[in-house]
């Protein structure tokens, strides 16, 4: 299966709520800001737990960069009135998603971390 295509089913699949059937190896690897989950059963077994957390989005795909064996794409997830911007890099190994590497915001900015905006000459 062709890269570009393998991504497709990745998201057509979590739009369908058909995670079971999600284009990943059995040794596939998810890392995340929420940590590392390691194998496929693993990975199923967090979304089976966590339905209301991972089904129901829509996926607007803003960015993607293909190459022989990994790509990048950033896309906004949509549930209800929640969204949130996502990149991700996607590992392929035997024509199945090996490993994802996902970048994203989780939280509140702690105080210390924001920005101070720039004072005018006055």
């Amino acid at each position: 299966m062709e890269l570009k295509s393998l991504v497709k089913k990745w998201f057509d699949s979590w739009e369908k709520g058909d995670f079971l059937n999600l284009p990943i190896s059995e040794n596939f690897r998810h890392t995340s800001p929420f940590g590392t989950i390691n194998g496929r059963k693993q990975y199923i077994s967090l979304v089976e737990e966590n339905k209301d957390k991972f089904l129901g989005y829509r996926f607007e795909i803003h960015d993607e960069i293909y190459n022989k064996d990994k790509a990048c794409v950033r896309y906004t997830a949509i549930q209800g009135d929640f969204t949130l911007d996502v990149s991700e890099w996607y590992y392929i190994r035997n024509e199945l998603i090996e490993e994802i590497v996902a970048y994203y915001h989780i939280g509140e900015i702690r105080d210390e971390r924001k920005l101070s905006e720039p004072q005018g000459d006055e």
